[in-house]
């Protein structure tokens, strides 16, 4: 696609590129395997020499054509589809370390991946040290270890909604080193580009917004391909030195800028297998020919709900970085001048168990662990998403115990209003 091409469009016409006499619309190639004319074709594939198709766990056309249109958003030069944001996640930290490896992390992302960082890689022999994204750069510098191989946030964090000051933790990670790793999953590059604040490698979960609809789970790792692995070459090996499981071929002196994703196709996705579905990148590619469209009406739906509940004498406290008041606003303004996302959180008068009391009287919104797509949802994390944190762990990531996180849909904006009006007035 022309570099001229804006993000509206890049939603409809990037990704799949039909020849004459091809299908228009992106195809499902709903196989397992494809064709070759002899053997040695096969061998250069399972070689790396030659680019193509061989068996859909490594990398199938439809999904190519998918993440080459979330690259081209993002402003990446090459990317990945994988089965689920966890999987993204996962993939993009493994990817660089490994056993006996460390990594800095803020303390206030969603609590799956949260769980996946700070216990279950922690079995892997993977540390990882949680940060306050709100600390001084000289705390987040002291957390640095000489085996410190990535520093990663979310962009807006969920469900704590705090806004990441990328440039400036962009700057902290270089500083040592190492990449930046952002999940930008909830601004989606409608509303933010982090690789335009300096960050190296971007993650998704697709299954929000992207997708739009609650249809395909789904996840995303887009390289920018601005991080030089060569220049740091002993602290990334498995980059930078012969991997013996194809011949000794070493990744950043073959691949250059797009070593990253070769690596997590060829070695990761082969070994693991977390690939998203052909059908499923299919149903994603439909969301994201209109997310440039529905992004805008999340913001604008969340900003008057937020406004309302502001001015409600029963509820505590609103956060939402939309809002003029809130202590993010400045950050939003600078990183997502357009908007940031529909979501909110907020507390009630009485705590935990009036917010879950009023959840209950809730109609038009429905309680479900989904975020982020086109119908208004609401949950209360501290029992359901984070249940498995203690109390001291929701406090250091931002959830406290009374947070409802709020999905703001893209209905009309009066009809939200009046079914928190009900739910309100029953408490």
């Amino acid at each position: 696609m022309s570099a001229d091409y804006r993000p509206e469009t890049i939603c409809i016409q990037s990704g799949w590129k039909p020849g004459k006499g091809e299908p228009r619309v992106l195809p499902i190639y709903q196989s397992t395997t494809f064709k070759y004319e002899n053997s040695d074709q096969m061998g250069r594939l399972f070689d790396l020499e030659d680019a193509g198709y061989f068996y859909t766990r490594l990398q199938n056309p439809t999904n190519d054509a998918v993440a080459s249109k979330i690259t081209e958003l993002e402003g990446g030069i090459a990317g990945m589809l994988t089965s689920s944001g966890q999987a993204a996640n996962y993939y993009a930290i493994f990817n660089i370390c490994e056993a006996g490896d460390h990594f800095i992390c803020s303390n206030s992302i969603y609590g799956g991946t949260f769980n996946l960082f700070g216990t279950t890689m922690k079995k892997q022999g993977i540390s990882c040290t949680f940060i306050d994204p709100d600390a001084s750069s000289e705390e987040i510098e002291a957390a640095f270890q000489p085996n410190t191989k990535a520093v990663f946030a979310e962009t807006i964090s969920n469900p704590s909604l705090v806004v990441l000051d990328i440039e400036r933790f962009a700057d902290i990670a270089h500083k040592h080193g190492v990449p930046l790793i952002i999940d930008n999953t909830f601004a989606t590059p409608i509303n933010c580009r982090p690789f335009e604040w300096g960050a190296d490698i971007v993650t998704h979960s697709t299954t929000k917004y992207m997708d739009g609809h609650a249809m395909s789970v789904g996840g995303a790792i887009i390289d920018s391909g601005n991080f030089d692995w060569m220049a740091h070459k002993d602290k990334f090996p498995g980059l930078t030195t012969p991997d013996e499981s194809y011949h000794g071929l070493i990744y950043a002196e073959k691949f250059g800028k797009m070593a990253f994703i070769q690596k997590a196709t060829a070695q990761l996705m082969r070994d693991l297998g977390s690939i998203q579905s052909p059908q499923n990148a299919f149903l994603l590619n439909v969301g994201l020919e209109t997310l440039h469209l529905r992004m805008p009406r999340h913001c604008e739906n969340a900003l008057k709900v937020s406004e309302y509940l502001e001015k409600h004498e029963k509820v505590a406290w609103v956060n939402y970085a939309g809002l003029k008041s809130n202590k993010y606003h400045t950050l939003a303004e600078k990183y997502m001048p357009n908007g940031t996302c529909g979501v909110i959180s907020f507390g009630l008068k009485g705590g935990r168990d009036v917010s879950i009391q009023f959840m209950d009287q809730l109609k038009l919104a429905a309680i479900v662990t989904h975020v982020a797509d086109a119908r208004t949802c609401v949950l209360h994390p501290a029992s359901h998403t984070h249940r498995q944190m203690t109390d001291e762990q929701l406090i250091e990531a931002g959830v406290a115990p009374d947070l409802i996180r709020f999905s703001v849909g893209i209905e009309n904006a009066d009809d939200i209003i009046a079914d928190l009006e009900q739910a309100l007035a029953a408490i």
